[in-house]
């Protein structure tokens, strides 16, 4: 019998976990096109609506959309139970108990899941999310490149790896990282992307100050001028003393010149002691 965990963890990020549609509204206007028109009035109260009973999976999605996890993995671990191979299925289920902190037995499954299919990339994500929760960074970025090298044209596998670098302290590796994911797709940080449920985020970070220069560094050398400046902010209201290495940071080159880049990078002056 699998016992569960009750709590839920805020730092994770499940990207767009959708239902697919498990009945059907016809047009009430084409179905009753052949109708008087007083008739119509009387019968168009109300759709005609097809119901079939949802599947399996669906009712387990269904409960992942309602964030109700244990029902969730019960009822994941009924179909891979039934379905040992389907690496799906499999890594559904470590989601939903990742989102109880049942770390070790998530991680059971999404390994299972990457043998069922070692070009599942969304497992091996998953598999370094569990690492980088735990702060083994140097195990989540190999999780975290082994998705990458199956699936070279996901943003967000990138972004992933880019805080496992910045965890790790390999701050130019997270920055080649989290400009790659730019690159891949500029809107990134915009939207949490759509893999219908099979990815998870962890966007926890220490030193938010180096964070936030960094991610002002991105958008500089992607040209992104708003961006850049929201997050010189964001880095200059947590206090980041190395804030103006913008001056001579060839990345911020073209974009000294913006007077909101100016007022950020000048000193606020020290008022002067009360007498």
């Amino acid at each position: 019998m699998m016992k569960f965990h009750a709590a839920v963890p805020a730092s994770f990020l499940l990207l767009s976990f959708s239902i697919p549609s498990a009945g059907q509204i016809f047009d009430r206007n084409e179905l009753f096109s052949d109708v008087p028109a007083m008739q119509q009035e009387r019968v168009d109260s109300s759709a005609i609506v097809v119901r079939p009973a949802l599947t399996t999976e669906q009712l387990a999605d269904l409960y992942m959309v309602r964030k109700d996890y244990r029902e969730a993995a019960q009822t994941y671990k009924r179909l891979t139970d039934e379905n040992p191979r389907n690496a799906v299925y499999l890594n559904k289920l470590g989601i939903a108990l990742h989102q109880q902190e049942a770390l070790t037995l998530a991680l059971k499954y999404y390994e299972r899941a990457t043998k069922a299919d070692p070009g599942y990339a969304d497992a091996f994500n998953n598999m370094g999310t569990v690492w980088y929760q735990r702060k083994k960074y140097g195990k989540a970025i190999k999780s975290y490149q082994k998705a990458i090298s199956v699936r070279k044209d996901m943003a967000v596998l990138y972004s992933n790896l880019a805080y496992a670098y910045f965890g790790d302290k390999k701050y130019e590796q997270s920055l080649a990282a989290f400009h790659q994911a730019l690159t891949i797709d500029p809107t990134f940080f915009e939207h949490n992307g759509s893999r219908n449920g099979s990815i998870l985020q962890d966007r926890s970070v220490t030193d938010r100050g180096r964070f936030y220069y960094m991610l002002a560094k991105s958008f500089a050398q992607a040209g992104n001028i708003e961006r850049c400046i929201v997050y010189l902010r964001k880095a200059k209201d947590e206090g980041f003393k190395e804030l103006n290495n913008a001056k001579t940071d060839p990345a911020f080159a073209n974009m000294l010149k913006n007077p909101e880049i100016q007022e950020i990078l000048t000193p606020k002056p020290v008022e002067s002691a009360q007498r």
